[in-house]
Parts: C-alpha cells; sequence; structure tokens
C-alpha cells in the first residue's frame, strides 16, 4: 500500500465514480483503476462493488475509507507543519459550522480567509453539532463551531457566545409579544429538528426537569424548512433569534423569549485534544470568535459574549 494508491482509492469512494475520479485526480481512468486493483490484492480484498450508476464500498472498503481520511488528514498537516516556517500560515483547513451559523457566517468567513490568507485553502462543511464533533474527533474536520458540547475528551472546546432560545411564531396582532414561561410551552404545537440536534436535545432535557411534555407536531431536520413551516402556519418553534434573521420569512414571524428558567444554547469553538493545530488553524482559531459575534444577527445585540 502506499499513498497514491490510497489517495486514488479514497477519491473514487467519496465521489462514487472512478471517470470522477479520474478527473478531478487528472490522471486516465485505467492507470486509476490499476491503482485500486493494486490496493485490492495487496489488501486480499474486495473493496468498491461496481454497477451501472458508479462504485459502492464493501465493509472492508468503508473500514479502509475511514481510516484512509484519517491518513491523509495527517500526511496532509505534516506538509502543513514543515510549510509553517514560512512567513505566511498555507495549506488547507478545513472548518464544520453548524446550519443556524453557516448561512450568516460563510460568506463573511471567506472574505476574511481570502483577505488575511491568500495562498491557503478553506473548505466549509454543515453539519450538526454531534457530526461536527465526531469530524473532528476522525480528523475529517480542523475545527468547527459547537452548539451546547458536551464534555469529550478528544476535544478541546473553548465557548465563544450564549444565545437565548425564543418561541418563533407566525406574526400575530402584538409586535411586541411578552416572553414565554416554559411552563406554557406545551400549549404551542412545535416543529423541532432530530433528537441529534443540541437545541432538540437541550429543549427535551428542560422539558422533562419542569415535568412538562412537549407537542411535536413535525419533525424536520433542515432549520431553513423548520422556519419556513412556522411562517406558513404548521406550528411554533424554538430557536436561536439568528437562526431567523436572514431568512426570507424574518418579517412575518414573531419571537418571545422563553423564561422561567432563561433557555440558551452555548456556541463553543471547538478542535481535536489530541493533535497540535497547525499554524493556519491556530490564525483561524484567533480569528473565528470575533467573526461569529460579529455576523451572526441578533446575536450581537441579543447573546452574551463569553469572556476570555
Amino acid at each position: 500500500m502506499n499513498l497514491r494508491q490510497l489517495e486514488t482509492f479514497v477519491r473514487v469512494a467519496e465521489l462514487g465514480s472512478f471517470s470522477r475520479a479520474a478527473r478531478v485526480l487528472g490522471i486516465a481512468q485505467p492507470a486509476l483503476s490499476r491503482q485500486v486493483r493494486a490496493l485490492e490484492t495487496d489488501l486480499r480484498e474486495t473493496l468498491l462493488l461496481r454497477d451501472g450508476r458508479g462504485v459502492r464500498l464493501t465493509e472492508a472498503g468503508k473500514r479502509l475509507f475511514d481510516h484512509g481520511i484519517g491518513i491523509l488528514q495527517l500526511v496532509a498537516r505534516a506538509r502543513e507543519d514543515i510549510d509553517a516556517s514560512r512567513d505566511e500560515p498555507t495549506g488547507r483547513i478545513v472548518v464544520g459550522l453548524p446550519p443556524s451559523i453557516a448561512r450568516q457566517l460563510a460568506l463573511p468567513l471567506i472574505d476574511t480567509f481570502r483577505r488575511e490568507l491568500p495562498h491557503a485553502r478553506l473548505a466549509i462543511v454543515e453539519g450538526l453539532s454531534t457530526h461536527i464533533a465526531e469530524w473532528i474527533a476522525t480528523g475529517r474536520v480542523d475545527l468547527g463551531l459547537l452548539h451546547n458540547p458536551d464534555a469529550q475528551p478528544d476535544l478541546e472546546t473553548t465557548p465563544i457566545v450564549e444565545e437565548p432560545l425564543a418561541l418563533i411564531s407566525p406574526l400575530g396582532a402584538r409586535r411586541r409579544p411578552a416572553p414565554l414561561p416554559l411552563r406554557e410551552l406545551p400549549a404551542y404545537p412545535l416543529v423541532v429538528p432530530e433528537r441529534a440536534h443540541a437545541i432538540r436535545r437541550l429543549l427535551e432535557t428542560q422539558a422533562a426537569r419542569a415535568g412538562i411534555k412537549l407537542d411535536i407536531a413535525w419533525e424536520v431536520s433542515a432549520v431553513p424548512a423548520i422556519i419556513e413551516l412556522v411562517a406558513a402556519g404548521h406550528g411554533h418553534a424554538v430557536l436561536p433569534p439568528s437562526a431567523v434573521v436572514q431568512s426570507e420569512h424574518g418579517a412575518r414571524l414573531a419571537l418571545r423569549p422563553i423564561v422561567e428558567p432563561r433557555l440558551a444554547t452555548l456556541l463553543c469553538l471547538a478542535v481535536s485534544a489530541t493533535r497540535r493545530p497547525t499554524r493556519l488553524a491556530q490564525h483561524l482559531m484567533q480569528r473565528l470568535p470575533a467573526l461569529v459575534r460579529e455576523f451572526t444577527g441578533p446575536s450581537a445585540t441579543a447573546s452574551r459574549p463569553m469572556p476570555h
């Protein structure tokens, strides 16, 4: 096994096609196929199953794919570490953002990155906080933003900002709706994300502590879709104000802060606790908190910056 074979296999698996991988890697498809066959021969396992629609991983292929991602990430970091002796950080960095933040932060993050780090490359991936935490732990993501992260030995987290949660409803007659005590929340049919979502977990934990049962009308994973359903009158949602600030439906929604107790989501910067960050990652770790506070909509006034 060598790195060229491993990279070829990973790219084919990611793209689901030999032809697409050949175009991305800039090599002829027959040569690419020979690399994968040599890897399969060396390991004495079938890694990819070919069909009319492309390729899919076997069980052995899935295991090697997970290892391969981590190995290639380590090789990339080794190169970046050598490059770190230069005056300007170089290399490639992958940042994970939750859906409620990605919509507002992606553009200013890319603009800042292009201005301050013109010789480095940035990739942004979107996912739930639980997924981003897993990606950081396995090396697929270098750093990320997480809502209410659980303590994990392989993650190092730094609080950035705390944002209150509010009941999001179709706009009624009152332009300034009063705060809503948590005990009254069961009166509102809710559109909520899946159970893996950090806000869903927080909401259900607090409801259980208060001895109340929530009225779950719909489960929808995507936050923009939740907001659209609320605006169309299909229920209510519990979200941070920043989740709706840039929505086209924002003007049709009313926000009622949840009180007694006050509910809030804590946004943290997370990195691996077992891998030393590259110079590029260190630079972004210093810049990202300020960008979050500046560009997450109402959180600039409704949220609490965490002390340094």
